[in-house]
């Protein structure tokens, strides 16, 4: 038997069930459409490390009425630091909340993904169905996938970094490009004996980081990087990640090596670090609306790549809210989104390209410039990403 067509004027479809694609389907059904999540994947698993939540984010996520669950906000000291410990700059996250309106919160990414995903209808997502055709007119998109298919008057893919369905908004051009580093994520096990931590640190060497996140319920997040050539792997899987990690962090400050110690060998993950070049000309045509990664995947050194998400999800429903009809709603969506995200892209590159600097005298003028920079001249950098507001709604 064959399955259900469906169509709808009211309907939406979003393609993945990532934080924008979940992001995006909330602000969906806030906007008062059908929504069907459509994801490849056959289940849900809680994969993943940390993550930070900035004050943008956190405003996103009160715009698509989202409580986040397990995040934890820990004032405190914050900043940059040497191999050896030296602070290179540092900042007071307690006002944060005071002066941009919202915390800064650490959160586990599955734990960010499940608050997303409560906040939906049960049957909202479609799990294991894969995308197999798209094709629009001038008023509706026709998705074809593994499970049937929809006829939707808008289709937002959000499909990730190496999305499939990119090219039918942009074309060809824009694709991943490998930043020249790798990176490694883990999580402590819950109640591991270690330092109390009272704000997030990164701690820059010679083409070399180490990052420390407190989490809720005792766990700490960490991630690391080194430049390395794309695509090499240590032996042994994730266990031969672990002692790859200890080793090159072997004799940095502390916490690093206990932080190391509580992790689990098996559980240690790998990335390369990608972003997305060149930019894309546009995050939208016809009723196809480019969301998340699919759109500008960034390098994670602002953290911003999931604020960016949701600010993309929190934006389109408050304008779908706000316009009667659905074009100049999607118009003004990539007139606000594309030069913001972007922009945050660049700047993200231009940070990990100076952060992952090797060579002796070249990190040595870094230094010295970052501890002559004024805190104020930080502070404006940094307002002009958090004071972010989602478009109003009447």
């Amino acid at each position: 038997m064959p399955a259900p067509v469906e169509d709808s004027a009211c309907t939406a479809v979003v393609v993945g069930a990532g934080i924008g694609g979940l992001g995006a389907a909330r602000a969906l059904l806030q906007a008062g459409w059908c929504v069907r999540v459509l994801e490849q994947a056959a289940r849900l698993d809680p994969v993943g490390a940390g993550l930070t939540v900035w004050p943008n984010g956190v405003r996103a996520l009160d715009a698509l009425g989202v409580p986040l669950r397990g995040g934890t906000s820990r004032p405190g000291t914050s900043g940059l630091r040497t191999r050896s410990g030296r602070w290179l700059s540092r900042s007071d996250t307690t006002g944060y909340a005071a002066r941009y309106g919202a915390p800064l919160v650490a959160v586990h990414r599955a734990d960010l993904q499940q608050s997303l995903l409560d906040s939906l209808p049960t049957g909202t997502v479609t799990l294991g169905a894969r995308v197999t055709g798209l094709h629009q007119d001038e008023a509706a998109a026709s998705v074809e996938h593994s499970a049937g298919s929809i006829r939707a008057a808008l289709v937002v893919l959000a499909d990730g970094l190496m999305s499939p369905t990119r090219h039918l908004v942009v074309g060809p051009a824009p694709r991943a490009r490998y930043a020249g580093y790798t990176a490694w994520r883990g999580v402590t096990a819950p109640g591991a004996q270690l330092p109390e931590l009272h704000g997030t640190t990164e701690s820059w060497g010679r083409g070399e980081r180490f990052g420390i996140v407190p989490l809720a319920e005792g766990r700490t997040y960490w991630f690391a990087t080194a430049n390395a050539p794309e695509h090499q792997r240590a032996h042994g899987g994730a266990a031969g990640e672990h002692a790859e990690v200890l080793r090159r962090f072997r004799g940095w400050h502390a916490p690093v090596a206990q932080v190391l110690a509580a992790t689990a060998p098996g559980s240690v993950l790998r990335h390369d670090v990608y972003d997305l070049r060149p930019d894309p000309v546009t995050y939208v045509r016809g009723r196809l609306v480019l969301v998340g990664d699919a759109a500008h995947a960034m390098t994670p050194d602002l953290g911003q790549g999931a604020c960016q998400a949701l600010e993309d999800a929190a934006t389109l429903g408050a304008l779908l809210r706000t316009e009667a009809d659905v074009d100049p709603a999607l118009a003004r969506y990539d007139a606000l989104r594309r030069p913001r995200a972007q922009l945050l892209a660049r700047r993200s590159h231009q940070v990990g390209a100076v952060a992952q600097l090797s060579g002796r005298a070249a990190t040595t003028a870094r230094e010295l410039a970052m501890r002559a920079t004024p805190s104020s001249v930080v502070g404006r950098q940094l307002a002009s990403t958090l004071d972010w507001q989602p478009p109003a709604v009447p």
